[in-house]
C-alpha cells in the first residue's frame, strides 16, 4: 500500500513543473547570451520570478497537502484540489510572459491565493475536529 499517494503526485507534479520553468529559464538565458544575472532583461526577469513564484508557494501546500491526506486518506477533493493547484502554476508561468496568454498570470496568482487558503483553513478545522 502506498502511503499519500496524493502527496506523492503532487511531488512529481511540482517537480515536473519546477524543471519546465527551470528550462523555460535556460533556453532564454542562451538565446539572449546571458549567462549570469538577468541583464535587466525584462523577459528573464519575468521568467525568473515566475520560477521564484513557485518556489515560494509550492512548499507550505505541498506540506498542506501531505498534512490533509494523512488526517483525511482517500480524499478525492484533496485529489482535485491538488490538481487545480499545478494547473494554476502552469497558467501563471505561461502568463507572466505577457503577450496574449499574459491574462493567464491573474487566475493563476488567484489559484495560488486560494488553494493556500483553502488548505490552511481546512486542516485548521481538521485539527478541531480531533
Amino acid at each position: 500500500m502506498t502511503i499519500l499517494p496524493i502527496t506523492l503526485c503532487a511531488a512529481a507534479a511540482a517537480a515536473a513543473i519546477n524543471t519546465w520553468l527551470s528550462i523555460r529559464i535556460g533556453m532564454l538565458r542562451g538565446a539572449k547570451k546571458i549567462s549570469i544575472g538577468d541583464g535587466d532583461d525584462m523577459d528573464l526577469i519575468a521568467r525568473m520570478r515566475a520560477q521564484a513564484n513557485f518556489i515560494e508557494n509550492t512548499p507550505i501546500v505541498l506540506v498542506l497537502i501531505a498534512a490533509i491526506e494523512l488526517a483525511r486518506t482517500g480524499n478525492p477533493f484533496l485529489m482535485g484540489v491538488t490538481a487545480v493547484y499545478m494547473l494554476g502554476r502552469v497558467a501563471h508561468g505561461i502568463g507572466m510572459d505577457g503577450g496574449p496568454l499574459g491574462f493567464l498570470r491573474g487566475p493563476g496568482t488567484l489559484i495560488t491565493m486560494l488553494t493556500q487558503l483553502g488548505l490552511g483553513i481546512w486542516a485548521v478545522s481538521i485539527a478541531l475536529d480531533m
